[in-house]
């Protein structure tokens, strides 16, 4: 007979999950007491980056990523980043261990006394076993339900002694389906409706990114010869941001994204929601004359839409059926990827903007280089510097909660370490943003991962300045930033830091931290220019 946990472990095994995130608390010593050689533990200072380096690593190696956090105040801590995980539809299996089973009644401290109802509706399923017993099954049950469509985080609390008890039958090992096939009828529909049509658009989103499907989104935008935008706010790149076809990113405000649209007779959006909007800003839906068609993987996403006719599938085996219907268009396939990217015009100021930073950083860094953002106030700046050609490219947050991409680029890195790929990656990340989980980058230099972290430094929460002045909300407090040396917080973590007063110098920081074996954080001033929230 084997110990619940020893079951555990073997499960794990079985379904090649042996990395485990987590920041370690007293209820969950007894599951990782005389922890096996075979699996790697990585140590994050806090549970909300441990789930964002898990939801990293398991986006870049396609598998289930396990996160372990503390009981009650762990799990809370960690929501900010579960809540992200959810919109970036990444399949985790989340624990927090529990005090032991014979306390529980009298609700002892650090305990949790509603296990299962913490964490929703973050997550799929939320369960503590009624039995110990059940601890092997129901991380079986885990992660069927992470994996399947639409993918997405899951809970499960264990009582510390759980680990110990005896268990007689071993888990029985199974497989599900990850993708949803189209109903061929509806989609016919879809068909008819839209190559029918005199003007129409295509709308990718992340979640094509997410099932590997730029070849096929490629080639049915090619078939077609029409253009391609980016739903709003995509957290993933859905199309080659140098594709002749490519529109570029809807606004994520009503009026706007409508004004957008404007002139189209039939629009087909694909793996992304109707739609991701942030400020109100208010206006139709739609422009007059325009059909909306929604290709989606979560029900939900599908229920919620304001307008438009939904087809739950996924959105490459829905591609992929759409290309099989396309008939000969006759037009010219443009298949050239040569749109010149734009450089930075002479800046007269002192101050460097965020359009040079972004730009000199991309010209000396490698084609290969893996880019996360967390700057939203510059982001128009960087999508313009940097485009994204190839389909992991590119990640950021779906949520828009800050603090995911400083402990991403760990999942990132430490997948590309362990795949022998080793590409750079490029963290570009706001002031602002970077104290939101700025202890990540000690894990970073814990597993020696040389990722390159680029503080565009304007001393203010940009974007809610933004925020303010498109909500005409003046005199807001709090927004202002200052006392804070970047160079300095590095160096306590263990990190390189350099301060880089002018284009050259960040020139050859970036080239020094490549070949560096430990993360390197580069603070640049940059001008306090306000942009258009949209």
């Amino acid at each position: 007979m084997k110990t619940v946990r020893d079951e555990t472990f073997e499960l794990l095994r079985l379904l090649d999950i042996k990395i485990i995130f987590g920041n370690p608390g007293s209820t969950e010593e007894t599951f990782l007491q005389d922890f096996p050689k075979d699996f790697t533990y990585v140590q994050v200072l806090q549970e909300a980056s441990a789930v964002a380096a898990a939801d990293a690593y398991a986006q870049s190696t396609g598998t289930v990523g396990l996160v372990n956090v503390h009981t009650a105040a762990g799990l809370s801590n960690a929501m900010s980043n579960i809540l992200t995980a959810s919109m970036n539809k990444t399949p985790l299996i989340i624990t927090a261990g529990n005090q032991t089973r014979e306390m529980l009644l009298m609700e002892p401290w650090l305990s949790n006394p509603v296990p299962d109802e913490l964490p929703r509706p973050l997550v799929k399923w939320s369960y503590e076993p009624k039995r110990a017993e059940d601890v092997p099954a129901a991380f079986m049950r885990a992660y069927a339900m992470a994996l399947q469509e639409p993918a997405g985080p899951v809970f499960l609390s264990i009582p510390l002694d759980d680990w110990s008890k005896k268990i007689k039958a071993p888990t029985i090992v199974r497989s599900v389906s990850q993708r949803i096939g189209p109903d061929p009828v509806r989609l016919k529909e879809f068909a008819e409706v839209f190559f029918k049509a005199k003007n129409p658009v295509l709308i990718y989103g992340a979640d094509i990114t997410k099932h590997k499907g730029w070849k096929e989104a490629i080639e049915f935008a090619e078939l077609l010869q029409i253009p391609v935008f980016a739903a709003p706010a995509s957290e993933r790149t859905p199309f080659p941001e140098n594709h002749p076809l490519y529109a570029g990113a809807l606004p994520f405000a009503t009026k706007p994204l409508s004004d957008k649209l404007k002139g189209y007779d039939v629009a087909l959006i694909i793996g992304a929601p109707v739609f991701r909007y942030y400020p109100y800003i208010p206006g139709d839906y739609l422009p007059e004359g325009l059909e909306l068609l929604h290709i989606t993987n979560d029900p939900n996403e599908a229920a919620r839409a304001p307008v438009g006719n939904s087809l739950v599938s996924n959105p490459v085996l829905a591609i992929s059926s759409l290309i099989n219907l396309v008939e000969t268009t006759g037009k010219e396939n443009k298949n050239n990827y040569n749109t010149p990217i734009e450089k930075p015009t002479p800046n007269k100021s002192n101050t460097l903007n965020a359009f040079e930073v972004f730009s000199k950083v991309r010209e000396v860094m490698p084609a290969e280089t893996i880019l996360l953002e967390e700057s939203p106030s510059n982001l128009a700046d960087l999508h313009k510097a940097w485009p994204i050609t190839f389909p992991d490219g590119f990640y950021t947050f779906a949520s828009g909660a800050l603090g995911w991409n400083v402990p991403a680029a760990i999942g990132i890195a430490l997948a590309e370490k362990n795949s022998g790929k080793n590409r750079p990656v490029v963290a570009i990340i706001g002031d602002g943003s970077f104290q939101y989980s700025i202890q990540g980058i000690w894990t970073a230099k814990q597993h020696n991962l040389p990722i390159i972290y680029i503080i565009p430094v304007n001393r203010e929460y940009g974007i809610l300045k933004s925020f303010a002045e498109s909500q005409k909300t003046p005199n807001v407090p709090g927004l202002d930033i200052s006392d804070l040396d970047y160079v300095a917080l590095a160096k306590g973590y263990g990190c390189l830091g350099r301060h880089a007063k002018n284009l050259e110098e960040l020139a050859d920081f970036c080239k020094e931290a490549l070949n560096q074996n430990i993360p390197t954080i580069i603070e640049v001033p940059i001008s306090k220019t306000i942009p258009n929230l949209i």
